[in-house]
């Protein structure tokens, strides 16, 4: 079976698709010893390399992937990019290359996805997949009615209307909200809108795995009824590229 060559790579955990075509372009990558050109297709019997490093093909029944939840403490920045001080993949120290499945800031702590397969990042993030992702937050002021009602309808950051969610009162100054969109600090900017400051927020869920159980700086990886009832609500969601929050 053919398959597009930045596929291939990224598959692998060598990079992203975007990396991939980037090295493609810079003439970094050959197949069977000859440079290929962007959109190149290859089988399981060429010969890929970077920069002279073979790339192994990945099984076909993912039986190589890797799939963590990593409960990320505050200060840690979600970026593979080692020359930054606090990234999460040297928090982590894992053996083999994987990457975050979307973002938590850095003064944010909680739930995040950590994985070596690129056929799912885009399928859990994008907002149209409605993927639930549940968080915990605390502010500087007390929750009110008005604040709940408004910030459940929808509010206006970033040149569009956020989605309704669902939002819960958690005690005086707390609250749960449950998102299916990933807009670039979306609570923190909802809640200032409102004139409400964020002075904890923990993101507790994605989708069916919780953070129960994970202590902070700790990852699991995923148990095989995660990953059945991942696949089974991924099966009909799109790839297409998403900004995270």
């Amino acid at each position: 079976m053919l398959k597009r060559l930045n596929k291939y790579i990224s598959d692998s955990g060598f990079c992203s698709r975007r990396e991939a075509d980037a090295l493609i372009e810079k003439g970094s990558v050959a197949v069977n010893g000859a440079v290929p050109e962007l959109g190149t297709k290859v089988s399981l019997d060429d010969k890929v390399t970077v920069n002279g490093k073979l790339i192994e093909a990945v099984a076909e029944d993912k039986t190589d992937r890797v799939y963590l939840a990593y409960n990320k403490p505050i200060g840690i920045t979600c970026t593979t990019e080692r020359k930054v001080q606090g990234n999460i993949i040297d928090a982590i120290g894992f053996a083999t290359r994987i990457f975050p499945i979307g973002r938590l800031d850095k003064p944010s702590e909680g739930l995040i996805l950590l994985t070596s397969d690129g056929d799912i990042v885009n399928k859990i993030l994008r907002a149209e997949n409605a993927h639930e992702k549940h968080y915990r937050v605390i502010v500087n002021r007390v929750v009110s009615d008005e604040f709940i009602s408004k910030m459940s309808s929808g509010i206006p950051i970033l040149d569009t209307v956020t989605k309704p969610c669902e939002l819960r009162r958690a005690g005086k100054f707390g609250f749960d909200i449950i998102l299916t969109q990933g807009l670039n600090r979306q609570i923190r900017r909802m809640c200032e809108y409102l004139g409400y400051e964020v002075t904890r927020l923990t993101r507790k869920r994605i989708m069916h795995v919780s953070l129960s159980g994970i202590k902070s700086g700790q990852y699991r990886h995923l148990t095989d009824a995660e990953m059945v009832e991942m696949n089974k609500a991924l099966e009909s969601s799109t790839k297409t590229f998403t900004q995270v929050p």
